[in-house]
Parts: C-alpha cells; sequence; structure tokens
C-alpha cells in the first residue's frame, strides 16, 4: 500500500470532480473545489472520518470492497480503477464482462469492412458476428448452440473444424486453444462456463488433456495464417485483431498480400460469396 502516492491520487480526483458529476447540488456558497471528503464518502459508504484518513496518510488498507466503492464514488475510468488497486495493495479486477451484445465501436468498423474477412468473437471463441466475407472463406460460424459455440470446444470435439487448418499447424493451433482457454478459466468473461467446457474436453478428448497438463497459458490470438478453403484450397492471411477496452469481445480481421494467389482468392470469393464453387 503505497499511502503518499494514495493519498495525492485520491485528492486530485476529488478535485476534479463536480458535485453536478456525481449528481449532488452545488450551492451558490461553495468553496471546496470538487467534492468535499464528506461527499465522496456519502457516495461511497464509508465513514467521512476514515476516508479523510486515507488523504493523510494514516489508514488502513481498505478491503476490496471498499477500494471498488471508492473508484465507483470517484467516476474512474478502467485504468484509474486498475490504479487505486495496485496503490492499496490490491490486485485489479478482471476487465471482462461478458456481453452477447456485440459492442457498437466493433460493430461500426465491422460494417465498414467490405474488402476483408472480419468477425467478432468473445474470450471464449464465441462468434457474435460476421461479414459476407468472413462467412464465404470460414463459414456461418454464428449457427452453433451450446457448447459448441465455443471455436475452443470445436476445435477439440467437431473433425470439420479441422478441415480448414493444414494438419503440420494442428499440434501448435491445439496447444494455443488449450492456453486460451486456460487464460479465459481464470479471468475470463464467463469463467463457470469456461469451466464446463474444460470439464467437457477432459472427459472427452484425450488429445486436450494431454496440451492442457502443458500448463500453458496466453490470451495472444492464435498465430496459424493458412485456411483451407473447401473450394480453393489454401489461402494465405495475416490476422489483425482489435480489442474492446475491457477485452471481452475481439474484432479479427484477416488480410492477404496483395499482388499473390491468396489475394486473388479472396477477391473471387468478395465476389461469388458462399455459394457453391463446381469444377
Amino acid at each position: 500500500m503505497d499511502k503518499k502516492e494514495l493519498a495525492e491520487f485520491l485528492r486530485r480526483r476529488r478535485e476534479e470532480l463536480r458535485p453536478r458529476d456525481v449528481g449532488l447540488v452545488e450551492g451558490p456558497r461553495r468553496r471546496t473545489r470538487g467534492l468535499r471528503r464528506e461527499e465522496v464518502a456519502q457516495l461511497a459508504g464509508m465513514s467521512t472520518d476514515y476516508y479523510a484518513r486515507l488523504e493523510q496518510q494514516r489508514a488502513p488498507q481498505p478491503s476490496l470492497q471498499i477500494t471498488t466503492a471508492l473508484a465507483r464514488a470517484l467516476r474512474l475510468s478502467l485504468d484509474e480503477r486498475d490504479h487505486l488497486f495496485v496503490l492499496l495493495g490490491h490486485n485489479a479486477p478482471a476487465r471482462f464482462q461478458r456481453s452477447e451484445h456485440v459492442s457498437p465501436t466493433l460493430m461500426r468498423v465491422l460494417d465498414r469492412l467490405d474488402d476483408s474477412p472480419a468477425l467478432v468473437q468473445t474470450d471464449l471463441f464465441d462468434t457474435l458476428a460476421m461479414n459476407p466475407l468472413a462467412v464465404a472463406l470460414l463459414g456461418d460460424q454464428t449457427r452453433h448452440t451450446g457448447l459448441a459455440r465455443s471455436g475452443y470446444y470445436r476445435w477439440f470435439m467437431d473433425p470439420a473444424e479441422r478441415l480448414m487448418v493444414p494438419e503440420e499447424t494442428h499440434e501448435r493451433h491445439g496447444r494455443a486453444q488449450a492456453a486460451r482457454l486456460r487464460a479465459a478459466l481464470t479471468a475470463g468473461s464467463d469463467t463457470p462456463r469456461a469451466a464446463q467446457i474444460v470439464a467437457e474436453l477432459q472427459e472427452h478428448s484425450i488429445e486436450f488433456v494431454r496440451m492442457w497438463e502443458l500448463q500453458e497459458v496466453a490470451q495472444r490470438y492464435d498465430d496459424c495464417k493458412i485456411i483451407l478453403h473447401p473450394a480453393l484450397g489454401r489461402i494465405d492471411v495475416d490476422a489483425q485483431i482489435l480489442f474492446t477496452e475491457n477485452r471481452a469481445q475481439t474484432l479479427v480481421v484477416l488480410t492477404t498480400r496483395p499482388g499473390t494467389e491468396s489475394h486473388s482468392k479472396l477477391e473471387l470469393l468478395s465476389v461469388i460469396g458462399d455459394q457453391q464453387l463446381t469444377p
């Protein structure tokens, strides 16, 4: 607990707020810059004396509950909230917040991408939205239900999922899936569902058990850059990733290098869409 930095941080954040920012009435004779200590204490549901001692570097470490209430009372951003937790000697809480509703920011970007495959996924690898070119390249991944909505689950349980990836990359791809699932299990948006997926895979997939026992953990996107299209064959892509602020949703944009065979194939897909191709 960094009492000196904490006191300065709390004081500055308190002085930056106006009563109207937090739903309080600002009287005509108000002389205090920003909020008063008692107002912050009231908003946080704590005693004025305890809050005053925090700013005076005399208070013991607040509980996690009080720390969360302070962050809310001072209207802290996620970055400021995490900083407050660290100053108080706590681990910052995970930023994930599960939602089936696609982030408006990501949707605006997705709507404007018509020349590159793009899709929005959760940290459990559920696909929430795809543009037409992504459907043409990867198939409609939003059609799945139950545990099969998760790409992690499908990789180990659905043989059709592996047809899109070269066999020589299966080992690396599978380990990446298991590592990302472990990250979602410990700090994800829906840890109970992640635990359910892990339990099912441990019961039904020997391969998953072997990879899970490696104890690898990662939040990075799998670096496999080769897609096997059922009609056009191999397409080499680069993946660009855009996260929401809380990292609960990800926009994945796939691109090809101009002048390559893969680029020509993607241009063809953009014309014909997902209609059945014939020799």
